[in-house]
């Protein structure tokens, strides 16, 4: 009986080593694609972030402008059609510049 069961183990061994590497070998490809996911996301975060804080080019003067309560707003918030967001400048331009913007159309002639 018990070289019966040594035998069955020592069959088994070499397919259970077998799925153990591989196991392994999904979990460490898994972990290195979360990372490259994480790492992608942070960069574009950060990306977004110099081009609205203004690290490659600066800010237009009026271009930025702090909320309390919401945070940094950039474009002309005097604009019917500013997104009101700190990624977007305007719904129908959404990349700017709002001066000598052609859609331009301040809130109180849009409320008129």
């Amino acid at each position: 009986m018990f070289k019966t069961l040594l035998l069955i183990t020592i069959g088994l061994l070499p397919s259970l080593f077998s799925l153990w590497v591989i196991r392994r070998t999904q979990w460490r490809i898994r972990s290195q694609l979360r990372q490259a996911a994480i790492n992608a996301s942070r960069d574009r975060i950060q990306q977004n972030l110099r081009s609205v804080e203004g690290d490659d080019a600066p800010p237009a003067v009026g271009d930025r402008y702090y909320l309390e309560g919401v945070g940094f707003l950039i474009g002309d918030i005097s604009c019917k059609f500013n997104a009101r967001s700190g990624y977007l400048r305007c719904a129908i331009n959404p990349n700017g510049p709002c001066q000598s913007c052609r859609y331009y159309e301040s809130r109180e002639s849009a409320s008129k």
